[in-house]
């Protein structure tokens, strides 16, 4: 917050594409991320070949990017790391983005979700006055706000639709203030849940884990309308947070932690993986796997594993690294990822 969009914008111009002698010739997987190198923050298209991916096009951006979505008509769009103050929208290979900055007394917290029909756009956002969460809901084409929803709790994250077109919120629970950034403040009075709303932003259900320490962060769709949640650990004590689950799953009904593990208390992201569920544990280094009962199923190690993507091709990137679930890996530029990435195809 608080940067000079305007010398910023007019100094991007310039850095917004890198050189075309960096693009990899074209030979098959795409994933769209957002990384940190030595030019600044960028968000980029890496592409398969020869083994490694490679850096086909990117875009200078302010800060960090974190939530990421594929619109119907080929562009892709990127919300800041909360707290944040912009979100964008960009076809990638171009030189320049759709920028939209937010209202002075509220804050974009990572993610969004598009409808199916590319028509509206959905941003989970802070009001900086009274720290409640809310849904902006906005034009997708020319990203203005049409509206907003509560979200019955603060720190709203990301969020998923499904078929019905009914929203579920994770709201993280996290007390914020403008004034003092990301810090977390007052952890005795977390208050994560998940929500559902309906079409219209009514508030249809709201569920709680028994442990009121465990923040919602991170939603995936699995097998049988069963969703995924990563969590991360607020509790006082190291040992507390070191042994805390990393994952929840809800089936409709019942919001319950899967069979927990020594992951030291972090899910970074969160994908469908078979019938289960892989979540990246950065802080453990790897990615934890259960299967559709909630049950361990496996580990792979990875140093600062973070980004998921796919379900049947799973992706898993971390540093200097990319792996699949099928035990392919392939090298990374020199570039630290952010936390979220998508295959493009």
């Amino acid at each position: 917050m608080g940067i000079d969009r305007r010398a910023w914008l007019r100094g991007a111009a310039a850095l917004a594409l890198l050189p075309h002698a960096l693009r990899a010739q074209p030979s098959g997987t795409r994933l769209l991320a957002s990384w940190a190198a030595p030019e600044g923050s960028q968000l980029g298209v890496l592409e398969l070949a020869d083994g490694a991916l490679h850096v086909a096009a990117a875009l200078a951006l302010p800060g960090r990017a974190h939530g990421l979505l594929r619109a119907t008509d080929g562009s892709v769009l990127a919300m800041a790391r909360r707290p944040g103050d912009w979100m964008l929208r960009w076809r990638p290979g171009a030189p320049t983005a759709q920028w939209r900055w937010i209202e002075a007394d509220r804050a974009f917290t990572g993610h969004a979700w598009l409808d199916p029909d590319g028509r509206t756009l959905y941003t989970p956002e802070t009001d900086l006055d009274s720290g409640l969460g809310l849904i902006g809901v906005r034009d997708a084409a020319s990203l203005e706000k049409r509206a907003e929803w509560p979200t019955g709790g603060p720190d709203p994250h990301a969020l998923l639709a499904d078929a019905t077109g009914r929203l579920y919120v994770a709201n993280g629970g996290v007390q914020t203030r403008p004034e003092s950034g990301r810090r977390k403040l007052a952890p005795e009075r977390m208050d994560a849940s998940l929500v559902r709303l309906a079409p219209d932003g009514t508030l249809e259900g709201q569920w709680r884990l028994a442990d009121a320490r465990l923040s919602i962060r991170h939603l995936a769709w699995g097998a049988g309308a069963r969703l995924g949640i990563a969590l991360q650990a607020e509790h006082d004590h190291p040992e507390q947070r070191a042994a805390a689950p990393v994952l929840a799953t809800f089936d409709g009904r019942t919001l319950q932690t899967a069979e927990p593990d020594a992951l030291s208390g972090y899910g970074g992201d969160v994908a469908a993986w078979g019938t289960g569920f892989a979540v990246s544990c950065p802080r453990a280094g790897g990615v934890a796997l259960w299967d559709g009962e909630g049950r361990r199923a496996g580990f792979v190690a990875l140093p600062e594993a973070c980004a998921l993507a796919g379900r049947e091709a799973l992706w898993m990137g971390g540093r200097g690294q990319a792996l699949e679930a099928t035990g392919a890996a392939h090298a990374l530029p020199a570039l630290q990822l952010d936390n979220h990435w998508l295959l493009l195809g």
